[in-house]
């Protein structure tokens, strides 16, 4: 299947850089890591992209894993346009808050209280916020690689399209504001244990991607959040999973349901919207009762809660709690990576996965952590970017992103797909 030329979404590009900084609203939308410009997205439906110059595109970002349905999946669009028909925002509660609140709160039965909001970042900054209030400690530890939002703490030796960009860090944020931010390897449970052993009395918190997504996927090595856990409940810290990515994908209590293991605070983003900005942070109710009005740590947003976030949100875990639908995800994945991992084979790539997941990294080794994921050949993987597009396959467009198998991806569409990897490795 090849594409058509791009002209159209060329000129729209061309139109952008006028007036949005480098043409896009998100650094990782320009292609630039894979040396060709911006797809100028049209419509979508299940697992196609239709961009502007007509070309029908396979989806295995979707969102950054936000449709593990399908695009436009009829009941969640029905949810959200009956919604937005009532009124799109209100600046007031709605009940549409508490069920979905409720729906969580029973996939995820660490978080005994949680508040909703409008993106990931805001969620992760919030729950680091409220940690901080709870325990009276300043120090944040988070690992390499890891990408939990662009807040000012945040930005240290951070992944995704930070790490695309070659730049891990950013411009703009003064060294004050990430004095408090310690860097540890990720994967790495004695250097872990060695930090909390020597300081863990001063450290608040400890955010970690329980499966990291955003240096590509790479899964945890057994004990690691093992470690995390019991280092923090040691010495009093918060421990924090940011399940942005993993919530409601992984499984339908995210990582921490398919490892065993809890954390006191949670964030959850991408599915939870079902398409719209939209997600929470929570954790054990003590914790979450220092938030205003109850508590001392602020936090507000006039669209947190959204009513038409809401309502996709809903439509979409009613969907996801239906029997078999995890198992059948979970089927379709390991089929795919089985048949990925015959055809890298001998070729200098390794596959790395985990539940509907996976990363093919142009590298020497399998990589564990960030270190390894940087020494990934990025020259390979812009080809390989490259090739799949033009046979009519949009892979995630970065080395250091996860890519994301739906509901939507029929064996057919996966037995496409291998043919298309085949050629363009």
């Amino acid at each position: 299947m090849k594409i058509n030329n791009r002209e159209k979404s060329a000129r729209a590009f061309e139109r952008a850089c006028n007036v949005i900084p480098g043409g896009v609203d998100s650094p990782v939308r320009a292609l630039k890591a894979v040396g060709t410009t911006p797809v100028f997205a049209d419509h979508a439906g299940d697992a196609c992209i239709y961009d502007i110059d007509d070309n029908r595109l396979i989806d295995f970002c979707m969102s950054w894993g936000v449709f593990i349905l399908g695009h436009n999946q009829r009941d969640v669009t029905s949810a959200a346009v009956a919604a937005v028909e009532k009124g799109s925002s209100f600046g007031m509660c709605t009940e549409a808050e508490s069920e979905l609140a409720e729906m969580v709160r029973a996939a995820f039965p660490s978080m005994e209280k949680l508040r909703f909001v409008n993106s990931g970042t805001e969620a992760t900054m919030s729950a680091i916020r409220v940690a901080r209030g709870y325990t009276g400690r300043d120090i944040l530890v988070k690992f390499e690689g890891c990408y939990h939002g662009h807040a000012d703490h945040l930005l240290v030796a951070a992944g995704s399209g930070a790490a695309s960009l070659s730049n891990a860090s950013s411009a703009g944020v003064p060294d004050g504001f990430t004095k408090y931010t310690v860097v540890l390897p990720y994967n790495d449970s004695a250097a872990l244990e060695k930090y909390f052993a020597e300081n863990g009395d001063r450290v608040a918190a400890l955010i970690v991607e329980p499966v990291a997504c955003n240096m590509g996927v790479v899964p945890p090595k057994p004990g690691f959040l093992e470690a995390a856990r019991r280092v923090t409940r040691e010495h009093g810290a918060v421990l924090i999973f940011d399940e942005v990515i993993t919530g409601f994908r992984l499984s339908y209590g995210g990582a921490q349901q398919r490892f065993g293991i809890t954390p006191d605070m949670t964030t959850v983003g991408k599915i939870v919207g079902g398409g719209f900005p939209a997600a929470a942070f929570g954790g054990r109710k003590d914790i979450m009762d220092m938030l205003a009005p109850v508590g001392p740590v602020y936090q507000a947003g006039t669209l947190s809660g959204n009513p038409v976030a809401m309502a996709a949100g809903i439509a979409t875990l009613k969907h996801l709690r239906e029997p078999g639908i995890y198992d059948e995800l979970e089927r379709r994945s390991n089929d795919f990576c089985a048949r990925l991992e015959e055809i890298i084979a001998g070729k200098g790539i390794y596959l790395n996965h985990c539940g509907t997941m996976f990363t093919l990294f142009f590298n020497d080794k399998n990589p564990e952590n960030f270190a390894d994921t940087k020494r990934s050949d990025q020259k390979r993987f812009a080809r390989y970017f490259n090739n799949m597009l033009q046979r009519g396959v949009y892979v995630s467009p970065s080395q250091f992103e996860g890519n994301f198998i739906s509901l939507c991806h029929t064996p057919e569409i996966l037995d496409y797909v291998l043919k298309c990897i085949e050629e363009s490795i």
